[in-house]
């Protein structure tokens, strides 16, 4: 597996910025940016899951969007800025190609289908980030649930997501007792099967019957701008 941004770009011009990627191991929970503070590096994850995570003021996480090897990680700095609100973890361990700011912004001028490819990203990270919050706001958690185990097992590529109820909860703007329900609901039938710290998508097919709309909907987006 590899980061599907760097392997479509053509070959000049990854061998332009190959030399500035640092190649990184990527633990769960590893902060790769936080709310506010200045973002230093922009990430090509080559394995692995990321969650952009809204932070308020109360303490409480919900998360807006992720990212795996079909995109990147930081990707506001591909259009000039520096500072986000958002926070930025990885969520399943993985790996990755990182490069600093200023090397991406010298880089770009010379690499105009990587800032093509990199602005597309853009907005479909926005264009997610607006159905998660509609989704929260309008979906009952077993629609939710099953729409983010989709998308996740996407971006890691594998039938097993190692990841708790517990986490699902904070992730999903939620309870856990209401993710073990909705876990529970999805069992029966038969799209997943729960292990202790982590979830088997049995079918994909009876996952998707479950989801709602909203996972299409970025499906949809992702074919329109050429990144699925």
């Amino acid at each position: 597996m590899g980061n599907k941004l760097l392997l479509s770009i053509p070959v000049p011009e990854y061998h332009r910025i190959y030399r500035h990627l640092e190649f990184l191991e990527l633990p769960s929970h590893l902060s790769l940016h936080e709310p506010h503070k200045k973002q230093r590096f922009l990430y090509f994850l080559n394995r692995g899951l990321a969650s952009i995570v809204v932070a308020t003021r109360g303490g409480r996480d919900v998360e807006a969007g992720v990212a795996g090897h079909e995109g990147a990680v930081g990707v506001a700095l591909a259009v000039g800025l520096d500072r986000s609100p958002l926070r930025m973890v990885v969520q399943i361990e993985g790996n990755a190609f990182r490069i600093a700011a200023r090397e991406l912004q010298l880089c770009l001028r010379a690499m105009p289908d990587l800032q093509m490819r990199l602005n597309r990203y853009a907005v479909l990270q926005g264009m997610q980030v607006a159905q998660t919050a509609a989704c929260n706001r309008l979906h009952q958690v077993e629609q939710r649930l099953a729409r983010w185990l989709l998308m996740a097992q996407d971006r890691v590529d594998t039938n097993t997501l190692p990841i708790t109820h517990d986490f699902l909860a904070i992730m999903l703007g939620t309870d856990r007792p209401s993710v073990s329900l909705a876990a529970a609901a999805l069992e029966e039938e038969l799209a997943i099967q729960c292990a202790r710290g982590e979830i088997v998508v049995v079918s994909r097919k009876r996952l998707e019957s479950s989801a709602c709309e909203c996972y299409q909907v970025v499906q949809r987006l992702n074919k329109q701008l050429g990144l699925k």
